[in-house]
């Protein structure tokens, strides 16, 4: 439970973000009886802040005009650190039980930053998706964030010096379409306008990143998030297995995500009702195949595999393995 000064200062910030509060709703957020919410409003009045009473039906309280918080001197650098990390710790569940919490340091942060660098950050958070968790992997700097964000926002080609995986090094021109934050790397996905065709990069694989003149034509359909995602499941690896699974596609999905393979239901068959359990046609890319025979059992599905043999292999001196385990006294 916060303390009473706590809620004096989250009153104080629920204020600062503009309009007039009812007593109810502020209740409601603090947790506490509307006598209590008066009882704060005269704490923050005998410290010289100027909360007014709005009478009326829809009266409460507010803020009186002019009143600021004194400027909070965060470099870009720090202040896109806070805002991810209030905006990540929402989205991965990582946030305190006191929502409040996370939304009043985020308004009052963006409320005292300069207006072109609070600008910038909204752009940057309209941009971004994050798939889940954060990881580990070290985060790229401000300016390529923020530069790659207002690419998106005003669909403006950018320039770029890219390094693959195997070390090569390129000139690109990329038509980006969003950014996506995904098991603790950032990634952009964008046309490459020098080939013609999508591609996923991650950003802390760019450099010298600039902005081109000109605008370019988003195209309609998937979302950054998924697209990413389909690409990963979609990636070059030594070997293409094909399967058939009967289930239900969130069944599948909790042993094969989206990251490792694409799912397509076939087509239900005469008297058979959609929503039930049914075969699905579930493919995928890897470099070992040893690693799916457990993941199977695991799915505790019927199966068939179309390919290739050697899973078959594997699959078989597994269920050999685990039979003669069992037969043992």
């Amino acid at each position: 439970m916060p303390r009473p000064t706590g809620r004096v200062l989250t009153l104080l910030e629920l204020l600062q973000s503009g309009g007039t509060r009812t007593v109810a709703e502020l209740a409601d957020r603090l947790g506490v009886e509307g006598r209590t919410v008066r009882r704060y409003v005269e704490q923050l009045i005998e410290l010289d802040i100027p909360v007014e009473s709005v009478r009326g039906r829809y009266g409460g309280y507010r803020l009186g005009p002019g009143y600021r918080l004194p400027p909070l001197m965060l470099s870009d650098d720090e202040a896109l650190a806070v805002l991810l990390g209030l905006l990540a710790g929402r989205r991965a569940g990582l946030a305190t039980a006191e929502r409040t919490a996370s939304e009043t340091a985020a308004a009052k942060i963006r409320r005292v930053l300069p207006k072109h660098l609070a600008a910038r950050l909204d752009t940057l958070l309209e941009a971004l998706a994050v798939t889940d968790r954060p990881g580990d992997a070290e985060a790229p700097d401000a300016a390529t964030l923020l530069t790659l964000a207002d690419a998106v926002r005003h669909r403006r080609p950018v320039a770029l010096r890219y390094t693959d995986r195997a070390g090569r090094l390129s000139e690109r021109t990329l038509h980006a379409y969003g950014i996506v934050a995904h098991a603790g790397r950032w990634y952009v996905t964008g046309r490459d306008a020098g080939i013609g065709e999508d591609r996923t990069l991650r950003l802390d694989r760019i450099a010298h990143l600039r902005t081109l003149p000109g605008e370019f034509e988003a195209p309609d359909g998937a979302g950054a998030a998924e697209r990413v995602l389909s690409g990963f499941a979609a990636a070059e690896y030594r070997h293409e297995v094909r399967l058939r699974i009967h289930g239900t596609v969130e069944q599948v999905r909790a042993r094969l995500p989206a990251t490792v393979a694409t799912v397509a239901e076939i087509a239900p068959g005469a008297g058979e009702d959609p929503a039930t359990e049914r075969w699905l046609r579930v493919r995928l890319r890897a470099e070992r195949l040893d690693w799916l025979p457990p993941v199977l059992a695991a799915l505790d599905r019927p199966f068939v595999i179309e390919g290739p043999e050697e899973l078959r292999d594997l699959v078989t001196a597994l269920a050999d393995r685990l039979a003669a385990c069992a037969r043992q006294a």
